[in-house]
């Protein structure tokens, strides 16, 4: 099969939606104006645990413009929530909105209100009254690490593992214990959730909503209301940021379908920033705990990686943590061991570089701290345990540059200058210190569905159900399939987020450069060959495609091209990689951390699109500095209840917090993974970027902060290592 070639140009086209995006014309799921529509406002419980004895809606149903007011009380069966005929309750399940009177956690939609404006829906909810019989709740995890419990297998991760000697690090000659805190952090994109709902027919419905998978979520709505999938229509052409919180069907969006059901009108449902907080998932607080020895010249001799993370009390939960510990670095003992915790807290979801960016922030704090007792360079010790085939598997990588990137990084970043007794390096009155942390996730191809269609004015059209948040999708799959075609870029358009294109993977887990290029580059080589077949010379020039539909008397010319991974799964491991570097200036009197410099590089195969590629890196720099100096979703545990959920109060980095920030690529496809050797950036952009400010903030003063954030409260009172 014949590969893409690399780039020519180093900073590759621009965005294909650029323009539509910068002038308003890019339509989101909130904006878009149907006939007859119709506004919904969600009302949340003000108890954490209880019941409902009563709502009353008898004020809201005689506010101006008011349509319906729904509750458990009256709204139309959902048939999924039902259980089958013979079968008990499910004892864990997500989310039924306005199934029964019980409360789970704060802020739970008890009601929907219907009106004709926004702003009368939003005024007619305040007027819902409701009476609870209040239970005790528990919302604080380190206080109930004890009530931990195991949680099942899921996508092939396990809780518990080990290979070699149980807790051997215990017996190396040199070794530490230490335990690292990662407080509950919150998606925040700038869109707000929102979902249009509009029944076309009994028994059809279309959905305008803000997803990362049009056919995941199709799926799950034709589930929910027992329909075929077919009969449901979702549209998501543009998602305003994500990172994971529309990675499934949540309550509003089957709101927004009842409600629409009710009144029989189209319903749109937009989240509140408040609500954002607490009804779309979030990154779980987790406490982790790892012991980590080695031989006196740096050689590791075992890792035991125990960690206990948070779920909801109606659902289960689990990002696996400690997975990273078992292949990051060639150490021949490693244990690990997972549990989560029921909570009156809404349910948690896959938060940017999911549980890898939480395990990642606890090994490389370790690995950094061990550094410093070995007397041995971070990166050289990272060197000295560098694993050449992978530890769990023991099959060879698909590739690995991660040595050449620690070396790139370390040059640009400069780490000759780095002392190695912390507290020793001041600028102008600030104590610098210098940072490095690795990263990893997989990388994985999943099966997709290229529509491609030649017209006659030699206009290539793309079609596939991917959705985009905001990566730049459309621009890598434009630049593949010109390349692949020998076509202008301005002769390629890429159709996404409709369910009714063909199939094609969620948005999610860094696949889709591999997955969804990968279609496009076959489709756009099964097209070229069909061209060939009609003009048959053999495949040796280049068509003239306009020229061979008019010869040919055809308007256009189409393929529909199925692609997925092969046998190579079976014989190589695949990875993403990626090395932070970070300069910190730290206020010796205040603690106020400033970051100074960042370098990232990352080893993820091919880069197709340049200056994507490079806003992926920076935006995942941005969040692991949010994640390592400001962000905590922070609980009154009195009531169970958030009292951050606002951009004021919830500390998101902004422009003066963040330095200028260098992207760096290996640049070098891998040869295995698929025919366009491209591989995700998306995780690995943000995945040890925490651990990176943690350990230059240590470089920086000698004090060593293990819970996040790494607020000036926790450095005030230190004494610089002298």
């Amino acid at each position: 099969m014949n590969k893409l070639n690399h780039p020519k140009s180093s900073t590759g086209p621009s965005r294909v939606d650029g323009r539509l995006k910068v002038t308003g014309a890019a339509k989101y799921s909130a904006e878009y104006e149907l006939s007859g529509l119709v506004y919904g406002v969600l009302v949340g419980s003000t108890i954490t645990k209880g019941v409902i004895k009563s709502i009353d809606t008898q004020k809201a149903l005689r506010a101006p413009g008011v349509l319906a007011v729904i509750t458990h009380f009256n709204t139309p069966v959902v048939p999924g929530y039902v259980p089958e005929k013979g079968k008990p309750e499910p004892e864990k399940s997500p989310l039924r909105v306005f199934y029964d009177d019980k409360i789970v956690f704060n802020g739970q939609p008890i009601a929907l209100v219907i009106a004709d404006t926004f702003e009368r829906a939003q005024f007619a909810g305040s007027l819902v009254k409701a009476e609870y019989t209040e239970d005790k709740h528990i919302t604080r995890l380190t206080d109930h690490l004890d009530k931990g419990f195991t949680p099942g297998e899921m996508f092939g991760m396990t809780p518990e593992y080990s290979r070699g000697t149980v807790a051997a690090w215990n017996t190396a000659p040199v070794k530490l214990e230490q335990e690292y805190i990662i407080p509950s952090e919150v998606h925040n994109p700038m869109e707000l959730h929102a979902c249009i709902a509009r029944w076309d027919a009994e028994n059809k419905f279309t959905v305008w909503t803000k997803t990362q998978g049009v056919k995941e979520t199709q799926n799950e709505l034709a589930a929910f209301f027992k329909l075929p999938p077919e009969n449901i229509q979702v549209n998501s052409k543009f998602v305003g940021g994500a990172f994971g919180s529309a990675l499934q069907v949540w309550s509003h969006e089957v709101a927004a379908v009842i409600g629409a059901k009710v009144v029989k009108r189209p319903v749109k449902l937009l989240l509140s920033r408040q609500d954002m907080f607490t009804s779309v998932g979030y990154r779980p607080h987790t406490w982790q705990k790892i012991g980590i020895g080695a031989t006196a010249d740096g050689k590791l001799v075992g890792i035991t990686h125990n960690a206990v993370g948070q779920t909801s009390a109606y659902e289960d939960f689990a990002e696996f943590p400690t997975g990273v510990s078992r292949y990051l670095y060639a150490c021949p003992n490693v244990d690990t061991h997972y549990k989560i915790v029921s909570l009156n807290v809404g349910s948690p979801i896959w938060m940017r570089g999911p549980g890898e960016a939480t395990g990642t922030f606890a090994l490389e704090s370790a690995i950094d701290e061990l550094s410093y007792q070995l007397n041995i360079d971070p990166i050289e010790l990272r060197m000295k345990n560098y694993a050449e085939t992978d530890p769990q598997s023991n099959k060879p990588y698909s590739s690995k540059f991660l040595n050449e990137a620690y070396k790139m990084g370390a040059e640009h970043i400069g780490w000759s200058e780095r002392s190695a007794k912390p507290g020793s390096v001041t600028k102008d009155g600030l104590l610098v210190g210098y940072g490095v942390s690795g990263g990893v996730f997989s990388a994985d191809r999943e099966p997709a569905t290229v529509k491609a269609t030649m017209m006659a004015d030699g206009m290539l059209v793309l079609q596939t159900a991917v959705s985009d948040i905001g990566p730049g999708t459309g621009t890598a799959m434009v630049a593949v399939a010109a390349e692949t075609m020998g076509i202008p870029a301005e002769k390629v358009r890429f159709d996404l987020g409709d369910s009714s294109y063909p199939n094609a993977p969620q948005q999610g887990g860094s696949t889709i450069a591999s997955s969804v290029g990968s279609a496009v580059y076959m489709a756009c080589t099964d097209l070229k060959e069909k061209f060939q077949q009609l003009i048959g010379n053999g495949g040796k020039d280049q068509p003239d495609y306009v020229k061979v539909l008019k010869e040919h008397n055809l308007n256009k010319l189409e393929v529909v091209t199925d692609s997925k991974a092969g046998s190579e799964v079976d014989k190589y491991q695949m990875y993403s990689w990626s090395v932070h570097f970070v300069v910190v200036h730290v206020h010796p009197a205040t603690g106020v951390v400033k970051v100074d410099k960042v370098a990232c590089v990352a080893d993820s195969g091919r880069i197709i699109s340049p200056k994507t590629a490079r806003s992926q890196i920076i935006g995942g720099a941005v969040m692991g500095i949010g994640m390592a100096l400001t962000e905590e979703a922070v609980y009154d545990h009195r009531y169970g209840r958030l009292v951050n959920s606002n951009f004021v109060d919830y500390h998101v980095p902004v422009n003066a917090d963040i330095p200028q920030i260098e992207a760096l690529f290996v640049n070098k496809p891998d040869p295995i993974i698929n025919p366009i050797g491209a591989k995700g950036m998306g995780e690995i952009s943000l995945i040890g970027m925490a651990a990176a400010v943690a350990n230059a903030v240590y470089n920086a003063t000698g004090k060593r902060i293990r819970t996040l954030p790494i607020t000036p409260d926790k450095l005030v009172e230190w004494d610089v290592v002298s």
